[in-house]
């Protein structure tokens, strides 16, 4: 079953995770210094909040899938959708080890499908991958991907 991703970048995420938590109705289900997530079943999303570089606003939006196989499956809609696809095997981001997909419609917005494979101590990974993308989880509509392996 998919589940809809929403990630935004925020000015103050204190005054964000209390404004989310109350109209959630719940704490987020992940919460560190710079990032917060809540995965909620009513309505089926993962909403997550970020303090990072970049335009204040939604960052992109997504689908999390349950599974490798349904990650598959997703793969050749997202191909059909935009032929400059992006796949990130193992890519790690916002506190969790995941393999990715990336596809920007036309009006630049940059979309992600992912699997998620496990949770990880830090945002992202200190390594020669993550100094060629500092942008991590950032869209870049030139670039028609997002993420560059580091996240």
């Amino acid at each position: 079953m998919k589940r809809f991703h929403v990630h935004a970048h925020v000015d103050d995420l204190q005054a964000s995770v209390a404004f989310y938590s109350k109209l959630f109705s719940a704490a987020p289900t992940r919460l560190e210094g710079d990032y917060a997530k809540w995965m909620l079943d009513d309505p089926r999303i993962n909403f997550a909040l970020s303090r990072r570089s970049g335009e204040f606003g939604v960052n992109h939006l997504g689908l999390q899938v349950d599974s490798a196989a349904e990650l598959g499956a997703m793969r050749d809609q997202l191909q059909r959708a935009d032929s400059a696809m992006l796949e990130e095997a193992g890519a790690n981001c916002c506190y969790a080890t995941s393999d990715k997909y990336w596809v920007t419609d036309p009006q630049g917005v940059a979309w992600e499908t992912f699997h998620s494979l496990g949770a990880i101590p830090v945002y992202g990974e200190d390594s020669e991958k993550a100094a060629e993308a500092r942008a991590c989880c950032e869209p870049q509509p030139a670039a028609k991907s997002c993420c560059a392996g580091a996240c």
